[in-house]
């Protein structure tokens, strides 16, 4: 059994590098992996994504990871990088709604034990980006959600 662990940008994959050299001493068709992975990762688009590609035999297996919680951020509220170099200034405004969305799509990878704690985490990395939560600084924001604030629109 081979394993191929790749990052490829959504739908961009190529038989040039990362994925052809790797796969290509595997005896598979890469075009036929090329555009199975192009197909599975289309949804994001300018982000780049995990790949995992396992070979045994004549069987292909590819799983597609989720981008970094920043990318997501950074995708939902459209803009391109995040601010680090100011401690005052805020960069946007990113919802609730939003970090929830976010926070279904890495349930799988994230160590939370609830959808709450999960949106809590992402409001973490919001701090790092300089972002705010609803017009609020972050760890306000977190604050009111351990006080029951957001619950309608989180649950759990």
């Amino acid at each position: 059994m081979n394993v191929v662990e790749v990052l490829i940008e959504g739908g961009k994959a190529n038989p040039g590098p990362p994925l052809g050299p790797a796969l290509g001493p595997l005896g598979v068709n890469i075009k036929e992996i090329v555009n199975s992975v192009n197909e599975r990762t289309e949804a994001y688009a300018g982000m780049v994504v995990p790949v995992k590609i396992t070979i045994d035999g004549e069987k292909v297996d590819i799983t597609v990871g989720v981008p970094p919680t920043a990318a997501l951020i950074k995708e939902a509220i459209g803009i391109e990088k995040a601010q680090t170099d100011s401690t005052t200034d805020y960069l946007g405004d990113i919802s609730i709604e939003q970090l929830k969305e976010i926070a279904k799509k890495k349930r799988e990878g994230m160590l939370a034990s609830s959808l709450k704690a999960a949106v809590k985490e992402l409001i973490g990395t919001c701090v790092s980006m300089r972002l705010k939560v609803e017009g609020k600084g972050p760890k306000e924001i977190q604050r009111e959600i351990d006080d029951g604030v957001y619950d309608g629109v989180i649950g759990e």
